[in-house]
């Protein structure tokens, strides 16, 4: 079917996929509010519409690997909201209760922020079964959602100037030999506050000791070229070999290696952390009932498959891609046991924006 994805140039939303065969009782919830408009009460989903608001990148990829099945499979309709986390957070926090909006898919960052202002409702597995059947990293009770994919940081290094042991070691952004040839993200990026928390770790007192983590990145700003924000910035740096080596997570890394280009991708030796991407359901949501069920899809063997080329899987019992398995070895497969760890979302919320200000002063500024 040819959908339209509504998008705001600065309060974007997002919204968007209806998940699998399951009534209204399977999805915990009995009342007429939360059967949301044209649903059939108990007996399903036919009819209903679910919104989903989701990232402004992959969209196509998500409608038909994960919105069109669960449609197909429901008889529900799916509405797709999308804009940047930033943008989509600000939207809930001007809603006053009335997003409009059944299920965010959004950095978990952004999760833990909107949780802390309560613009997200809890739910457990009684609402959505499948929380029972992922990782117990993508169920973290931290959050009012959970995860359904995850980056991996690591350093995006050339192979023509540099060997892995050498990338996978932080302090090669300090090396006098390669000043003016690495770029560090900006902490306000994906990559930003991994990377800082795991130099935090590597020459601290652990993965929250921003006070080592930004004298020594402020002592290597004089040799960094860039403090990117983006990872099309990443992109140019390294395929234009501006750079030899630059902090980035994961997901992006395929499609360069795929292009040809004398790049690769290790783990840092030490300090190893990982974002994810969450399932939320806003505060005030027209239709739990259907958000519970394109969630409890999402967590499924079928969609989780479905999305194997751009997403790393949560559920243990889909295996990811080939391209993936390739790049990460065993972190695509479990993390925990390759030595990755998430982050504390209370320490995120409670410490952003001191230390956004702080990185900005210390060390991008510097």
């Amino acid at each position: 079917m040819k959908r339209t994805v509504r998008r705001l140039p600065r309060l974007a939303v997002g919204a968007g996929a209806l998940a699998t065969v399951l009534t209204l009782n399977a999805c915990g919830s009995d009342s007429s509010d939360d059967a949301g408009s044209g649903g059939e009460g108990g007996d399903g989903l036919e009819g209903a519409t679910i919104v989903v608001s989701t990232f402004p990148f992959g969209v196509e990829d998500f409608e038909a690997n994960v919105v069109e099945p669960f449609e197909e499979a429901t008889g529900a309709t799916v509405e797709i909201e999308s804009g940047s986390n930033a943008d989509r957070l600000t939207q809930l926090q001007l809603a006053g209760g009335d997003p409009g909006i059944d299920v965010m898919l959004i950095s978990d960052t952004f999760a833990a922020l909107g949780q802390d202002q309560g613009l997200f409702q809890e739910f457990d597995s009684g609402d959505v079964p499948n929380l029972d059947a992922i990782a117990e990293f993508a169920a973290d009770d931290a959050y009012a959602g959970p995860a359904y994919t995850y980056q991996l940081n690591g350093v995006l290094y050339r192979t023509d100037q540099l060997s892995a042991e050498e990338a996978a070691d932080w302090s090669v952004f300090g090396d006098p030999a390669y000043s003016g040839k690495v770029a560090l993200p900006d902490i306000s990026a994906t990559a930003g506050q991994l990377t800082a928390s795991g130099i935090g770790e590597q020459f601290g007192d652990g993965p929250y000791d921003m006070d080592t983590a930004f004298e020594t990145m402020g002592g290597w700003s004089s040799g960094v070229l860039q403090f990117y924000s983006s990872t099309t910035e990443v992109t140019n740096l390294i395929s234009q070999g501006e750079i030899a080596a630059v902090p980035t997570i994961s997901a992006f890394v395929p499609p360069l290696i795929a292009a040809g280009e004398p790049v690769d991708w290790v783990p840092p030796a030490e300090g190893r952390y990982l974002a994810t991407n969450r399932l939320m359901v806003p505060d005030g949501a027209p239709n739990t009932a259907g958000a519970y069920a394109f969630i409890d899809y999402m967590l499924s063997v079928e969609a989780q498959q479905a999305s194997v080329e751009s997403d790393l899987p949560v559920n243990p019992e889909v295996a990811p891609s080939e391209t993936f398995a390739e790049l990460m070895g065993e972190a695509a497969t479990d993390p925990i046991a390759a030595g990755y760890q998430t982050l504390d979302p209370r320490q995120l919320v409670d410490n952003r924006t001191e230390w956004v200000e702080r990185f900005a002063r210390e060390v991008s500024g510097g």
